[in-house]
């Protein structure tokens, strides 16, 4: 049969193969060892961590030393058929069918585990277009090709994901300059003393900041590249990295009347409001939380495992603090939530700091741990309120 007019069906179907799509995988798996599991994916299914992608210079990791397990021992490890290198075009859910580059499937459950593209800032300059990013296995593999033999590169962006890059390369022995519109590192995340202490660390390790300002244009000379900020600094570099922050994605649920707001927006049962798909990870909503880490993901694929298998289950968020992976202060940030009354509270300590977000009454509501003060994660951890109870 023609490959692309073939027909399938499986009971569960989950679109994507990042931690989100093989953590909900596992959590099946450890409920009901038998039922049909198709995932479909346009990368080739290999498993890896994601996390790893701005560290793995310092840990001398090449690309393809990150896979951790490659397709074909996922799909015997976890007993599942991975449709690999297959784009989805269209969800019918009332069909229950979606089509792909390799046929329709038939769904009992569809999971949409679809991820989020790095954002692109419309740049001016004749070398626009070179101006690279890192969401995946394959956007790190060029990056380091890039990268490769040369000296200096810029980081648009100095949030989680600029400052853990800027560190690695440093690390790696690269110049480092660092842009961001706004007046420090971290700016969403964590107070002004905090932020000038891990300015300062990633400063000493060889990294250059350029705050209040941004990009006008990158044109290439020769070898290099000239980028020309708002405020008429002048930065040469040989590559420039762009990390100013994610955007889920939902093309797919919007062609499939499927409802989206910042993300796909799901119940606490992860369910859209199309019969019978849900979603979770970096693509998805949950009462107006789009939360891109690690532990939210595990949390969310616990709970929907279990929905998916027989019993329905809401899902809930404990305070779950983040790890900044910068070496040269090590960082835990659990923000305040979204829009919450209080103030910064912080207090410097022996060879660290600590900042506590507290209400009006003094209840605490977040906290940036420094250095030394990381040994306390524990304890305030407990005192914090959940994030979805």
């Amino acid at each position: 049969m023609d490959q692309n007019n073939s027909k399938s069906s499986s009971a569960i179907v989950i679109v994507g193969s990042g931690l989100a799509g093989y953590t909900v995988i596992r959590e099946i798996r450890k409920l009901d060892k038998e039922i049909p599991i198709t995932l479909v994916t346009k990368e080739p299914g290999y498993f890896y961590s994601k996390p790893m992608l701005s560290t793995a210079l310092a840990g001398k990791k090449e690309a393809a030393q990150l896979i951790s397990t490659p397709a074909e021992a996922m799909a015997s490890q976890l007993g599942l058929n991975i449709l690999s290198e297959t784009d989805v075009h269209a969800i019918d859910s009332a069909k229950q069918i979606i089509n792909t580059s390799k046929g329709e499937i038939t769904y009992r459950q569809l999971v949409l585990a679809l991820g989020a593209d790095q954002i692109h800032l419309p740049l001016q300059g004749n070398a626009a277009h070179e101006v690279l990013t890192v969401n995946d296995l394959e956007d790190y593999a060029k990056f380091r090709n890039a990268i490769s033999g040369k000296k200096k590169v810029a980081i648009l962006g100095a949030g989680l994901i600029g400052c853990e890059f800027a560190n690695d390369l440093v690390l790696g022995s690269y110049e480092v300059d660092v842009i961001d519109l706004a007046p420090q590192a971290l700016g969403r995340l964590i107070p002004e003393m905090a932020a000038n202490d891990l300015q300062s660390k990633l400063s000493a390790a060889g990294v250059r900041w350029h705050f209040n300002t941004t990009v006008q244009s990158i044109d290439r000379n020769s070898n290099e590249l000239n980028i020309t900020l708002a405020n008429g600094t002048l930065i040469a570099s040989d590559v420039v990295l762009s990390a100013v922050g994610l955007k889920p994605r939902l093309d797919l649920a919007k062609a499939a009347g499927i409802a989206t707001g910042i993300g796909i927006q799901v119940n606490r049962e992860l369910e859209t409001n199309a019969p019978h798909v849900y979603a979770l990870g970096d693509c998805a909503e949950v009462e107006g939380l789009v939360l891109p880490y690690v532990m939210p993901i595990m949390q969310a694929a616990r709970a929907l495992a279990v929905t998916l298998t027989g019993q329905r289950t809401a899902l809930t968020y404990p305070a779950m603090p983040v790890m900044v992976k910068t070496p040269a202060l090590a960082t835990i940030v659990s923000p305040p939530a979204k829009g919450v009354a209080g103030q910064w509270k912080t207090n410097p300590v022996e060879g660290g700091l600590e900042a506590r977000f507290e209400s009006d009454d003094g209840k605490l509501l977040g906290f940036v741990l420094m250095g030394t003060a990381t040994a306390q994660r524990g304890a305030l951890t407990k005192e914090l309120p959940a994030i979805l109870a």
